[in-house]
């Protein structure tokens, strides 16, 4: 009977360490925002300037407070993208969403993007 409940005990501790293991393994997933700027004929546009921002949601919104404000300039393909896995906290509902401008001399744009949590997202601006 002593053997018997050795098992058990092994087999339990086996079964325990196994998920235990296989939880540890799940990698997070990143949460990518990726905006591609393109002119009126659909083309990219290397070195736009892509402004990404979040104004207050409160009302009246405080004066010069932006909650998130960040540029950077498209690469060869038009495109720009931002990491923010660090912000985003497992089991948060929605992460953001965002403004986006852009320009590269007289042409500009605007938009928005909902970046989901977890995710790729992207979206496409054109600039006219």
């Amino acid at each position: 009977m002593k053997k018997t409940q050795i098992y058990k005990l092994f087999a339990g501790s086996l079964v325990v360490c196994s998920l235990i293991a296989v939880n540890s393994c799940k990698k997070d997933v990143q949460t990518i925002a990726t905006v591609q700027v393109v002119n009126s004929e659909g083309e990219p546009v290397p070195g736009a300037s892509v402004r990404l921002f979040a104004v207050p949601s409160e009302t009246p919104p405080p004066p010069n407070e932006l909650r998130f404000d960040t540029t950077q300039i498209t690469n060869g393909t038009g495109k720009v993208s931002w990491d923010f896995s660090d912000l985003y906290e497992k089991g948060q509902a929605g992460f953001a969403v965002l403004d986006i401008e852009a320009s590269k001399g007289d042409l500009a744009g605007e938009g928005i993007i909902k970046i989901e949590e977890e995710k790729t997202t992207e979206e496409t601006i054109t600039i006219e």
